[in-house]
């Protein structure tokens, strides 16, 4: 009998010590980040086929004094590798070092693979390759306080990769530690009990398979395609080949016997499609239910059950700089109260993580370890009772802000309804120290392509965008007043969290980060000027209709009588809908971005305006009027501040405006006008180069902002140039 060495992710060292006694191994004892145990060849064998939490299995060949690299070389070759590796086969070393005189890993291992191709070479004249990807054998040293450990590492690739998950997501969770997760959260006892598994931010599913394959009682090690022993010489095929049988035939039966009660949603596709391919690969895809979905709308996945609510939700080392993600874990603690009485929640976080995140205290904290960071495991119950307590009474400083919510509203009331405007700004960081905007929008959902059924009530929604904190606030302080903001704004406009969308409008290298922030797809429908306009509130940094420019599209429809129109720059084309609702002859809307694009269409076809009449070109808006031999009665150019796209050549419209219009007024029809605006600050209008090229010029600027951003009044600039 030998003694092994079995590796594991600290933090999980006791967990492996049972699980080893169960399967077999005498005096497990353990230690730091490994266990050791007594057992033969069958015995490590079990170890690497049915383990769940351990890393590697080291089978100890030798231990001697290796203070200098001599040492080390002799040491190595005190060894018969004949024994162990054939003269033309193939072999790696892993070499760590602690507390010793040799100070390189690297060095450590060459010497070691030098000793043993030197004891070949002497004895046969051939050597051994090297190979670390598929070696015949893998050879483990350690070093600590000048005393050498030599293993035969018979697991090959870490145990924790089972085979199944060629797919991962940004931030994977190692099997093992999930496995763990699952054992310290009592998931077995919770499934002989009938309770169901859910994961609301499921990633690639490692913790929905590892929970199915646990319940099954299937060896992880049966989807895996090779192990270290393989082709080493003292490998016992025909004992690998019983125990692989043995562990076959009870995976069947396991898997016949379980019950799908594992339940997964993320509000990633792609994250999606990687998990249905992982539990497709390991077995077990049709005993998990999948769905597209966010936190901020989770549910308990089957009526009237209780279960695990279990999940490795995002964190990050510096929380205070992550508003989003603290947003995040607040709407999860709203969501655990109000849906999952009964229910028991495992959340793993980050070191700094604790319960007073989601507002939840944790009956129990478990130090992890998730490849080298430190993790907190984090259980609850979660009481029923809680979901009819009273709220927490508001704080001073919310209360401020739950007053001056009031008296907006009071003051916008009458005109909003006399003028009949659903979507408009509230609130514009009215008090500095809460600098962000929040826009209100009176919206119905949308089911995929559809409109909105014409006899939903429309619901109210939150669009906040905090303005990004001076580099004097501190971090965790910017990000508890925007938690008091969304408080506020949730208490007096009386919206759930679950409706309400915040972005944080953060600088980066070259300006404002713009693009895609999310995968939602939750498409809503609102009205404006009697019109229909489809938003997004989750996934772009802006909605799809500018609030500001409510103005603008209504001056729009008032020249567009009669024209054809050009719309420049269209993005979801609601200035070409306008001019078709003003009694445009026709429409062309050129934007290059074909998400775009397509978001227009849909807001065309929702208005009735379909046809050859209504043209949707994707292409740079510089080298369609190069190209293009049309002329126009309006053209209308709401230009991007910036604009540094791979499929065209750089924009800034301070540098490139008078350019711009210039190509824009050689298509004007006579008495056609140009409606020029953009949301550049610090812009100023080239007015002698513009009156040089013939062009008129009128500052429309003041009249195009809306009342309800009259705190900003240079939002926007806007002119208006006729040719002479």
């Amino acid at each position: 009998m030998s003694t092994l060495f079995i590796t594991c992710a600290k933090g999980l060292e006791e967990l492996l010590r049972d699980e080893l006694t169960q399967l077999g191994l005498v005096d497990a004892r353990a230690t730091v980040a490994g266990v050791y145990a007594g057992g033969g060849l069958e015995a490590a064998y079990r170890v690497c086929l049915y383990s769940r939490l351990a890393s590697r299995v080291l089978l100890p060949l030798a231990q001697f004094a290796a203070g200098a690299a001599r040492d080390l070389h002799a040491g190595v070759q005190g060894i018969d590798w004949s024994t162990l590796l054939a003269p033309d086969g193939s072999l790696t070393v892993d070499a760590n070092l602690s507390q010793s005189a040799l100070t390189h890993s690297q060095f450590a291992a060459q010497t070691v693979k030098d000793a043993i191709v030197d004891q070949f070479r002497d004895a046969c004249g051939v050597r051994p390759s090297v190979d670390r990807e598929q070696p015949d054998v893998r050879v483990n040293l350690h070093v600590r306080r000048d005393q050498a450990a030599l293993s035969l590492d018979l697991s090959g690739a870490p145990l924790h990769q089972r085979g199944w998950r060629l797919q991962q997501g940004a931030a994977p969770l190692k099997e093992n530690v999930a496995a763990a997760m699952l054992l310290r959260a009592r998931w077995p006892e919770t499934y002989a009990a009938g309770g169901v598994l859910f994961d609301p931010m499921c990633g690639a599913g490692t913790l929905l398979i590892e929970a199915a394959l646990m319940s099954a009682g299937v060896a992880p090690g049966l989807t895996r395609v090779a192990f270290g022993f393989e082709r080493w010489r003292g490998h016992d095929a025909a004992l690998w080949q019983r125990l692989r049988a043995e562990a076959e035939q009870s995976a069947r039966a396991g898997l016949a016997a379980l019950r799908p009660l594992f339940h997964g949603r993320d509000r990633d596709p792609a994250a999606l499609a990687a998990a249905r391919g992982n539990a497709q690969r390991a077995g077990v895809s049709g005993f998990i239910q999948l769905e597209r979905g966010d936190v901020a709308h989770m549910a308990a996945p089957v009526a009237e059950s209780t279960g695990l609510l279990i999940s490795n939700p995002p964190y990050g080392e510096r929380l205070g700089e992550m508003p989003e993600v603290l947003a995040l874990y607040r709407t999860l603690g709203e969501r655990l109260r109000a849906e999952f009485g009964g229910w028991r929640a495992a959340l793993l976080f980050g070191e700094q993580g604790d319960g007073h995140m989601i507002g939840l205290k944790p009956e129990r904290s478990q130090r992890l370890y998730n490849g080298a960071l430190a993790c907190n495991l984090l259980q609850f119950s979660v009481h029923a009772e809680r979901v009819q307590r009273a709220p927490a009474p508001l704080a001073e400083q919310v209360l401020m802000l739950v007053n001056r919510l009031r008296k907006r509203e009071q003051h916008l009331r009458k005109r909003l309804q006399r003028e009949g405007i659903d979507c408009y700004r509230i609130y514009d960081a009215d008090l500095p120290e809460y600098a962000a905007a929040i826009d209100v929008y009176h919206a119905r959902e949308v089911d995929g392509e559809a409109a909105a059924a014409p006899d939903t009530v429309p619901q109210r929604w939150l669009h906040v965008q905090e303005y990004q904190a001076p580099a004097a606030i501190e971090p965790g302080l910017a990000a508890r007043r925007l938690q008091d903001l969304l408080r506020a704004a949730a208490h007096q406009l009386e919206v759930p969290r679950a409706r309400i969308a915040l972005k944080t409008r953060a600088r980066g290298h070259g300006g404002a980060r713009y693009g895609r922030l999310d995968a939602r797809a939750h498409w809503l429908e609102v009205r404006e000027g009697g019109l229909h306009f489809r938003i997004n509130l989750f996934d772009y940094l802006d909605t799809g209709l500018f609030l500001d420019h409510r103005n603008v599209r209504a001056r729009l429809r008032a020249l567009a009588a009669g024209q054809q129109v050009l719309n420049l720059f269209a993005y979801t084309g609601t200035g070409s809908v306008y001019a078709a609702a003003g009694g445009a002859l026709g429409t062309t809307s050129v934007d290059l971005s074909a998400t775009y694009l397509e978001w227009a269409t849909w807001n065309l076809l929702r208005n009735g305006f379909r046809g050859a009449a209504h043209r949707l070109v994707q292409a740079d808006a510089r080298m369609f009027l190069a190209a293009d031999t049309r002329r126009y009665g309006l053209i209308y150019v709401d230009t991007p501040t910036f604009s540094n796209s791979k499929r065209a050549d750089d924009f800034d419209v301070q540098r490139d405006h008078v350019d711009l219009l210039r190509a824009c007024a050689a298509h004007l029809t006579p008495g056609g006008v140009i409606v020029f605006s953009n949301n550049f600050r610090r812009f100023r209008l080239d007015a002698d180069a513009l009156a040089a090229a013939g062009l008129g010029i009128e500052d429309w600027s003041q009249p195009s902002v809306p009342f309800d951003f009259t705190r900003r009044s240079n939002i926007h600039g806007c002119w208006l140039l006729r040719a002479r």
